[in-house]
């Protein structure tokens, strides 16, 4: 009995583990929002619309005119402007 209980107790732990789901980040400079067929664009971008219809999009997003904030931003997890990289004053003095 108590070897039953010890068997099912060690298989249960692997019935209730989660698996980890796939994260693919795609960081592309220059792009606007409507450049992806998947957000309306003219362009044909059929393997990027089938990735967007399997997975998760993200619909509430800004971008800015350089690359560095939105890098700042993924490195960080904060707002560019809470990590300083939209103060642009003085750095080419």
């Amino acid at each position: 009995m108590i070897r039953l209980f010890l068997l099912l107790a060690l298989t249960s732990s692997f019935a209730f583990a989660e698996t980890r789901p796939n994260v693919v980040v795609i960081l592309a400079d220059d792009m606007g929002f409507s450049d992806l067929g998947c957000y309306g664009g003219e362009i044909l971008t059929p393997n990027l619309d089938k990735l967007a219809a399997e997975g998760m999009r993200f619909t509430q997003f800004y971008n800015c005119a350089l690359c560095g904030p939105s890098r700042a931003a993924l490195m960080t997890g904060q707002h560019p402007h809470r990590v300083g990289m939209t103060r642009w004053t003085g750095l080419l003095q």
